[in-house]
């Protein structure tokens, strides 16, 4: 990769850094999934070892797991630790309430169950991810292999009676052959275009024999981080207002910034 961030990946770092700052001494750590969570590990990483910042993480996939271990950060099953300090992941989509779409990266079964035991959620991620309303992104539903095509026809039939502008569905694949999550389920991504009541729909897909779990993050969510390509950064912690937070300075000589593959 050039040496040169582009825009996305200044705000994503950007989000990623000022949150990183969050991190104190001690804490364990929920590790999110994706491209804006693979710069909070990096961004981590680099605290381990420039400031030997103490740390237990939790990943919420073998991705973040891999980058984690090459960047020397400790990490702990929830098993082991049992309840978290603070969970810090990305976004596929978020509104003014601090609700969520997740799921772009395969692992929201984990990444909700992280989030959940957790005292706080921080979600880090770039302006476009910030909506007027959730559903432009398609909704992740994960769902069991055995007799999928059902469950999909029941996730359809559902959407019927939805407040919801799209009712198409697809499974999500892998090349020629169905994505498989770290739990060994599939996903099926529902294009809904937009979402009227989230908190309804989220109810009733859970209620769907084979469905696993859904990408709607409700009430979960305490703090938005967004970055901007210039390293402005601002911060909406739940029930406020979206405000100012700073800038963050950009150095590409930096080694956080010499193995960027996404």
């Amino acid at each position: 990769m050039s040496p040169t961030l582009s825009p996305l990946d200044r705000a994503k770092f950007a989000a990623a850094r000022r949150a990183a700052a969050l991190v104190e001494d001690g804490m364990k750590l929920g590790l999110g999934t994706g491209s804006t969570a693979a710069w909070l590990v990096r961004c981590l990483g680099e605290r381990v070892r420039q400031e030997g910042l103490r740390l237990r993480g939790v990943p919420t996939s073998a991705r973040t797991a891999e980058l984690a271990r090459r960047e020397g950060i400790p990490l702990a099953s929830l098993e082991e630790v049992r309840w978290l300090d603070l969970t810090i992941d990305g976004a596929d989509e978020v509104d003014g309430s601090l609700n969520l779409i997740k799921g772009g990266g395969g692992a929201l079964l984990q990444e909700k169950i992280v989030a959940t035991a957790s005292d706080r959620m921080v979600v880090i991620a770039d302006a476009a991810k910030r909506v007027v309303a959730l559903g432009a992104f398609p909704l992740p539903v994960e769902v069991i292999p055995f007799g999928w095509p059902a469950t999909r026809a029941l996730i359809e039939e559902v959407l019927v009676g939805m407040d919801v502008l799209g009712r198409t569905t697809s499974l999500r694949m892998n090349g020629d052959m169905p994505f498989v999550t770290d739990e060994g389920h599939h996903i099926i991504d529902c294009h809904l275009n937009r979402i009227g009541n989230p908190r309804q729909l989220s109810l009733v897909l859970n209620q769907i024999p084979g469905v696993v779990e859904n990408g709607l993050f409700l009430d979960i969510c305490d703090m938005l981080v967004i970055g901007h390509g210039d390293g402005r950064v601002e911060v909406q912690e739940a029930g406020g207002e979206l405000r100012d937070d700073g800038r963050i300075a950009f150095d590409e000589t930096d080694n956080i910034f010499t193995d960027v593959a996404e």
